[in-house]
């Protein structure tokens, strides 16, 4: 009997055929990752994994003068798509798609000269296969302490860096054999607001380019990677009896990934709708006569986005506080919005935000249908005794609600002149993504 890779190695050729039926979302996260890449250019840790990287090449790091070689290039561009917390996610996952796979092909399509159309079949693979492999072992990945985007990102990275390359389906099968034992990244990141979140899903990215350059030279891999007594999902969502037909079934032709969703808010993905009912509230309460803030919350995230509580009442930084619903309840409320300049350094340690912040707390809603849906949840008592609350039962930017091209393409803009570049140079660059599926993959102008 087949195994899983060689079931899902078996569709790409389909999958290719199908691949205009995502091009809609992927020029979307192509926007969306570029300028994400522009906004984080200047930060220090996006610095820091530039110099960190030895090897030079002919690849493109979007926004720094100097060219890396492949493996370099995703792993810059991923860490700088992901660096706030603003890209796009996958309800049902939850996983990151665009911060892993789009840095992946479009550095193993700009080293091998590969078409617009081979582009845009890598990035609607890898997505689809790391959207659909959320959904084998939903919350066990996260249980079991490592971050799913940074594993299935890996498995992703290859997918869609395979798909591009033309790989046949032994090297398809023997790339994500190998790049099964690249995958890592764990979630202590939490603790203290380290910045190691920050580069999985770049490494992810890079391990995928790399998985693929072994496995076209002859590298063999597991067949049974996936489902295997000791593989992927036995290693990092601790069991192999995960759903295969969700990522197996229709796998070619249903494109579960267009379904993926663009972040309003630079902040963690389940604490968006809680944003959205903050600032509604707002606009009926002084946030200066609250007493108590009360959010019920699903069981599955209180581990990364409410405990320790005193830590998320009082983020010790600005990156923590990207995973902390107390602070952005509390930036919703005062600030009206929780964009990149909610996240400063500054900003976070400012008394009245800190001071409501204090105020929230959470109740376990047993009902709450994470990680279907991405819910929220506020209700606040005032000082006058007055009980008002707000529900959402989506986020905002998901199949639910979408945001529209025009509001991806503005908030590229606006990231791209939070990192520094002039209009023209954004232009230039969304007039390229705009075509980029249809011309041979060049990024060299937008170096620098």
């Amino acid at each position: 009997m087949p195994s899983i890779s060689e079931q899902l190695a078996a569709a790409i050729a389909q999958s290719r055929q199908h691949a205009n039926d995502f091009r809609e979302t992927a020029e979307k996260l192509l926007i969306d990752i570029a300028g994400l890449c522009v906004a984080a250019r200047k930060t220090d840790y996006v610095s820091a994994a530039v110099k960190s990287w030895e090897s030079s090449g002919a690849c493109t790091a979007i926004g720094h003068a100097r060219a890396l070689d492949s493996a370099g290039a995703a792993f810059v561009n991923g860490t700088a798509a992901h660096g706030e917390d603003f890209d796009d996610t996958f309800e049902g996952g939850p996983v990151h798609a665009g911060a892993v796979v789009v840095p992946a092909v479009l550095a193993i399509a700009e080293r091998e000269k590969l078409a617009g159309r081979d582009a845009l079949a890598g990035i609607a693979v890898g997505c689809e296969l790391m959207c659909r492999a959320s959904l084998v072992a939903p919350k066990r990945i996260h249980n079991a302490g490592f971050h799913p985007t940074a594993v299935l990102g890996a498995l992703g990275a290859a997918a869609g860096a395979a798909t591009a390359m033309r790989l046949n389906s032994r090297q398809f099968v023997d790339a994500l054999g190998v790049v099964g034992s690249m995958a890592s990244g764990i979630i202590e990141y939490l603790a203290e607001g380290a910045w190691t979140k920050r580069l999985h899903p770049g490494w992810a990215a890079q391990a995928g380019i790399r998985a693929c350059d072994l496995a076209r030279h002859g590298f063999v891999g597991p067949r049974t990677v996936l489902e295997g007594t000791h593989g992927f999902y036995y290693a990092f969502a601790r069991g192999a009896d995960g759903e295969w037909a969700k990522l197996t079934d229709g796998f070619g032709e249903e494109w579960v990934a267009n379904s993926i969703a663009f972040k309003p808010y630079a902040c963690g993905t389940m604490t968006q709708p809680y944003v959205d009912c903050a600032r509604r509230l707002a606009k009926q309460v002084d946030a200066d006569s609250i007493v108590e803030v009360v959010c019920e919350a699903a069981e599955g995230t209180v581990h990364r986005l409410w405990e320790p509580l005193a830590g998320k009442q009082a983020p010790p930084n600005a990156y923590a506080a990207k995973f902390s619903t107390p602070y952005c309840v509390a930036a919703g409320f005062i600030l009206g919005h929780a964009g990149l300049d909610a996240f400063t350094e500054e900003r976070v340690r400012e008394p009245r935000l800190r001071a409501l912040a204090a105020k929230v707390r959470y109740e376990i809603d047993p009902e709450n249908p994470y990680p279907d849906q991405f819910t929220g949840h506020v209700r606040v008592r005032l000082k006058d005794g007055r009980v008002v609350e707000e529900r959402q039962d989506h986020m905002r930017g998901g199949a639910q609600e979408p945001l529209s091209r025009a509001d991806i393409e503005e908030k590229f803009r606006l990231n791209c002149a939070y990192g520094g570049w002039t209009g023209a140079q954004a232009e230039r660059l969304l007039a390229w993504a705009r075509g980029a599926f249809d011309r041979p993959v060049e990024l060299a102008a937008f170096r620098g």
